[in-house]
């Protein structure tokens, strides 16, 4: 009996902490960091907000734990030569929709609290250059990942947050197509294609 209650208890505790990752996920999309509440966050994950705080002990810590379980994910969807295609999926859905929660417009509308710039660099930029600097034996593998992890943010920041155009508005799969046309440039071994194969319909990425 108490084996079941020990495996009741640590189900319980999963699902708690999958609630408010994506309730955080949600608000800090958005709101940006300093917008999105811990009171409003624990309150859309049906907690209070001592059981937040149990959990992450911090809002920053939520703030981080929010933003790499979202960003990991791209990773683990597909093999490493699609990478790039998938973070432009990301980087260029439509204002207005559901994804806006994705964590990429969560980190950059938080780009000026330093903890989002930092989550990013820790904790998904040097999973991101390994993924794509293995794609080369060339000695600027790392180098050409890294600006086309730059370009791919920047995209994001122009047409999600300063919506400059003609970019904010540029049909997806044409700035796609451009970039991932001059990305194989860098990196002949890139998957060109988009919009990448359809994620797991299993997985929740609505936030």
């Amino acid at each position: 009996m108490s084996g079941g209650n020990e495996s009741g208890r640590v189900r319980d505790s999963a699902a708690t902490r999958a609630a408010l990752l994506t309730a955080a996920q949600g608000l800090f999309a958005e709101r940006g960091f300093e917008r999105a509440t811990v009171r409003d966050i624990a309150a859309r994950a049906g907690v209070n907000q001592a059981l937040l705080f149990r959990y992450f002990g911090s809002k920053e810590e939520l703030f981080r734990a929010a933003i790499t379980e979202k960003g990991r994910r791209v990773l683990e969807e597909g093999a490493a030569d699609g990478l790039l295609a998938r973070l432009l999926a990301r980087a260029l859905e439509p204002n207005g929709t559901a994804a806006q929660g994705y964590w990429l417009q969560a980190a950059l509308r938080s780009s000026g609290h330093d903890e989002g710039g930092a989550a990013i660099r820790r904790e998904l930029g040097d999973e991101y250059v390994r993924a794509l600097s293995a794609l080369t034996d060339d000695q600027d593998g790392e180098l050409y990942a890294d600006l086309l992890l730059a370009w791919v943010v920047g995209i994001a920041l122009m047409r999600h947050v300063h919506q400059r155009e003609p970019l904010a508005s540029a049909d997806p799969a044409t700035v796609a197509r451009h970039v991932l046309r001059a990305a194989n440039r860098l990196l002949p071994e890139l998957d060109t294609n988009f919009p990448p194969p359809e994620r797991n319909s299993g997985v929740d990425e609505t936030m």
